[in-house]
């Protein structure tokens, strides 16, 4: 089985929060859709003969390619490899690129699962994100969504300029109000280079502390789980069965492929696995679409394993304990780390596995770097 992503980098704007690879100006959308066919047509050996789980739509906003195109791309994927007949495709979309009849036009070309940039449902926390919608349209867009693909996410973010605990139980309300099958929860992160990390050294924006967005973090947890939701992914929660098969699979180190600029690629051959890497430039992307790729890095043993740990780390089902002792690892100081995690409520031993709790997902970074010398 193989996965797929394709990144479509146009946006209207850049979010202030946002440092992700994207592309304003619309003028360049025909040549990278020319380039994007150009760059898969290049790389059909690699899906010649393979059969696809799931693709998945990012970007950017993958929404401002309109149906027809995401037709004509998934039969072009289709021209090289098979779909498997429940393949995930996802898209994914801001409120204010989606209508009714869209939802309905996407789901006629194959989509079937939205991933819908919401945010927040609440007009003040979205002015504060500097998001294009209101509350209104985000309620609408996702009952338009949920009507004609019932498997739709949204996203969440936490954090913002201003938000309380109250407010954010609101958003969590919404979500469950709707009945969701999926759910992505964001702590809102300032990232060097943007306009909100910019303002917060300024002291222009000030942004709830740590201890404020752990506590929106766990009442997350503990509301969704309330309703139902399973807790699969340090950021993700779903009704049983509603995972996204794209992102557990990339988190399973299974293979994938990206396309598109500045798109990641973990290509196995045997025991032999590479990570690559696209050009993060569309200039350079719509030039040379058939050798987009700017790296590409054997993976050694360890750093095969490292990876094992830190991807399974974030997931719901944990990391088999012996993993953990693999690589010459100093057993008894990994014993001894595993006694300090567990001491502070942060992990859960079980038999022949370790897991994080929901207040352990918080320190998922530091505890993967104590682990891994």
């Amino acid at each position: 089985m193989l996965h797929c992503y394709v990144h479509i980098p146009f946006c209207r704007k850049r979010c202030s929060y946002c440092d992700f690879f994207l592309v304003t100006r619309k003028n360049l959308f025909a040549p990278f859709a020319v380039a994007l066919e150009k760059e898969v047509v290049a790389r059909s050996d690699q899906l010649s003969g393979k059969t696809i789980s799931s693709l998945h739509f990012g970007g950017g906003t993958p929404s401002v390619a309109g149906p027809g195109m995401i037709e004509h791309w998934l039969e072009l994927f289709s021209r090289f490899a098979a779909f498997s007949p429940d393949a995930e495709i996802t898209l994914e979309a801001n409120p204010e690129d989606l209508s009714s009849g869209l939802a309905e036009a996407y789901a006629a070309a194959g989509v079937n699962r939205l991933s819908l940039g919401v945010q927040s449902y609440q007009d003040r926390k979205l002015r504060a994100l500097g998001r294009e919608h209101d509350a209104r349209c985000a309620s609408e867009v996702t009952q338009w969504a949920l009507e004609s693909l019932p498997n739709t996410s949204v996203d969440l973010i936490c954090g913002a300029e201003g938000e309380t605990l109250r407010e954010w139980m609101g958003d969590l309300e919404q979500v469950c109000a709707f009945g969701l099958p999926h759910v992505s929860v964001y702590m809102l992160t300032v990232e060097p280079g943007t306009l909100l990390g910019r303002d917060t050294r300024s002291g222009k924006v000030v942004l709830p502390s740590d201890e404020c967005l752990a506590e929106f973090y766990l009442a997350a947890c503990q509301r969704l789980a309330a309703q139902g939701f399973e807790h699969y992914e340090v950021s993700n929660f779903c009704r049983p069965g509603a995972f996204s098969r794209y992102n557990l699979g990339c988190w399973h180190r299974e293979p994938y492929l990206g396309f598109g600029p500045s798109a990641h690629s973990l290509i196995v051959d045997g025991r032999q696995e590479t990570r690559c890497a696209n050009v993060s430039s569309i200039v350079r992307y719509i030039d040379h679409p058939g050798n987009a790729c700017e790296f590409c890095e054997k993976l050694d043993g360890k750093a095969v394993l490292d990876e094992r740990i830190f991807l399974s780390l974030r997931l719901r089902d944990g990391v088999e304990t012996e993993l953990l002792y693999s690589g010459n690892r100093n057993r008894a100081l990994v014993d001894e780390r595993l006694g300090d995690f567990t001491a502070r409520g942060w992990l859960e031993i079980l038999p022949g596995r370790i897991r994080l709790t929901s207040r352990g997902f918080l320190f998922a970074d530091y505890i993967t770097e104590e682990l891994l010398p």
